[in-house]
């Protein structure tokens, strides 16, 4: 067999040949070949297996990070690969999304090439689910097949077709499926005619259902067995030095607790949940952290701006101004002229004055309907009209603007109003939300993350921000005595996380385009075009974003609260 050097070295790849070979570099054993499955998997990981070999049911809870799923597809080939005398079943794996899936089965195929070399290759195919409507639709999934006649199926938690099927049935990161007790439902008939089930997760809140589950286990209500394994357990079983083994590094007991030390650092107030299968207080995140890590991206960027004197709000207003316009045209300005011309670009604004920070969302929709954020820009402590000329500076540069929304709540409703009359109240919303509004974008958004049609800056106070949207008696939102510590050693209330929410929103907007001219600062004095711009207003609509109605009612649309 030739090696990834010679085929390097060869005639050009192809993009086929070119991901099969990446998924062989990728998903290898890091041991020598010939070493037995106990020599390599790690204790815990062994446990896991164990329990899984006696039990029908059981349930992991446990650390992110720590290489179970890594194990359980060993466990998956094992029970594909048998005799039906032996044991052997079909194997259904279900993520919580497309690449979770395609993950599993490429670690599948690497344990099968060691195990079981009859196995055939990774193949996809679509998956046929009926819909409580009675209407099919086809799925993306993978398959492995064994000689044994048995095979493993890697599919999303979208399917319902959980009925009628039989075998090994396994939940991978089950706290963060849309619907975990329905297909628990409908997954224990898998346990009728000898089939198994694993639930495998790290914790999502103590109302989760993946945690009243694991109650209900321990409470006698529930059948199953449980393993739990912690970051700290995994690591006096080896982990690290397993880490060491696979990326080169050499290990000594200094440069575990130093690596140690700084993951539980990185995750900080989430440690007891994402480390020590702690599920947090309340309900649920609304975004997994793994979602939004997927969507992040080192060339896009977060930029800040502090005021350059404790007293800045004092200083003379040509001062001031000259100071925004600055940094303005040195900080954003590259970011703003480097955005594709003809592309659909929106923005996003949580407003502030001292406690907090007033963010601006700024992108565009890409023509495969991603959403890019390439430039996320925060003020601190900045003077209204600072913050306006920051907004003038953006929207002058967002040419086409499908559609801005603004926080109108308190203090910031002046702003959102200057920016309907500057910009157009056609592609300006006054944003007050309420339930009814949150509990439908807050889905769409985070949809957004979780087929990665989202990209944003990979910045730690953004994700913390994101991550601070909790799941409220069914609606997305971020709790009023939830603040999180900033890089900078100051308090935030998710700002940016709300920012992106809007922006996501203003990409959903109704989009007319006409030609489309910025008022110069004379223009703005000019009666006939203050009156030009007002003609019309956006409303909540039957799409949840609005539609352009006549100018019939008064200006206090948004006063209400209704959006």
């Amino acid at each position: 067999m030739s090696t990834l050097k010679d085929r390097l070295e060869g005639d050009p790849i192809s993009d086929e040949d070119w991901e099969k070979l990446r998924r062989q570099a990728r998903f290898s054993l890091p041991v020598q070949d010939g070493a037995s499955l106990r020599g390599v998997l790690l204790p815990y990981q062994q446990r896991l297996l164990e329990t899984t070999a006696l039990n029908q049911v059981v349930v992991c809870e446990k650390s992110r990070r720590i290489g179970m799923t890594w194990a359980v597809a060993a466990d998956a080939v094992l029970h594909a690969g048998r005799r039906r005398s032996d044991g052997g079943m079909d194997v259904l794996y279900i993520g919580y999304n497309l690449d979770m899936a395609r993950e599993f089965i490429d670690t599948c195929g690497m344990w099968a090439r060691a195990f079981e070399p009859l196995a055939t290759e990774v193949t996809e195919f679509l998956f046929t689910e009926t819909d409580e409507k009675g209407i099919a639709q086809a799925i993306q999934a993978f398959r492995i097949r064994f000689a044994s006649g048995f095979e493993i199926v890697a599919l999303t938690s979208k399917p319902r077709s959980l009925r009628g099927r039989q075998g090994y049935l396994i939940f991978d990161e089950a706290a963060f499926h849309d619907d975990l007790a329905g297909m628990l439902k409908a997954g224990m008939a898998f346990l009728i005619w000898g089939g198994k089930i694993l639930i495998i997760s790290t914790h999502d809140g103590k109302d989760n259902p993946f945690n009243e589950y694991i109650q209900g286990i321990r409470a006698g209500k529930n059948k199953g067995e449980i393993v739990r394994v912690t970051f700290d357990e995994a690591l006096l079983d080896g982990l690290y030095e397993r880490i060491c083994l696979v990326t080169g590094k050499t290990w000594s007991p200094e440069a575990e607790a130093a690596w140690r030390s700084d993951i539980r650092a990185f995750y900080g107030a989430d440690a007891a949940e994402e480390l020590d299968a702690v599920p947090g207080e309340g309900e649920g995140r609304l975004l997994p952290l793994a979602w939004i890590e997927a969507c992040t991206t080192r060339d896009y960027k977060v930029v800040r701006w502090y005021p350059e004197v404790t007293n800045f709000v004092d200083l003379p207003a040509a001062v001031r101004h000259a100071s925004m316009a600055e940094f303005l045209e040195e900080q954003v300005g590259p970011i703003l002229a480097c955005l594709p011309p003809n592309l659909r670009k929106a923005f996003g604004e949580d407003f502030a004055m001292r406690h907090d920070r007033t963010v601006f969302a700024v992108g565009y929709v890409a023509q495969d309907l991603v959403r890019h954020v390439p430039l996320i820009l925060e003020l601190w402590n900045c003077p209204y009209e600072q913050q306006l000329q920051a907004l003038r500076f953006i929207g002058q540069r967002l040419i086409p603007l499908m559609g801005a929304i603004l926080d109108a709540n308190g203090n910031g409703m002046p702003l959102a109003q200057q920016a309907r009359q500057e910009f157009g109240a056609e592609r300006i919303v006054e944003l007050m939300p309420n339930n009814e509004w949150l509990r439908e974008h807050t889905a769409k958004f985070r949809a957004g993350f979780e087929d990665r049609g989202m990209l944003i800056p990979a910045d730690a106070d953004v994700t913390d921000d994101l991550r601070q949207f909790r799941m409220v008696r069914g609606v997305g939102k971020i709790p009023t005595s939830v603040r999180n510590e900033g890089g900078d050693g100051m308090k935030r209330h998710g700002d940016a996380g709300v920012a992106l929410l809007n922006f996501h929103a203003a990409t959903q907007m109704e989009y007319m385009e006409y030609g489309y001219q910025t008022p110069t600062t004379a223009d703005r004095h000019d009666d006939r075009w203050s009156q030009s711009q007002s003609e019309g207003y956006w409303r909540q609509g039957s799409s949840g974003i609005g539609r352009m109605q006549d100018r019939a009612d008064d200006d206090d649309t948004f006063n209400g609260g209704t959006w």
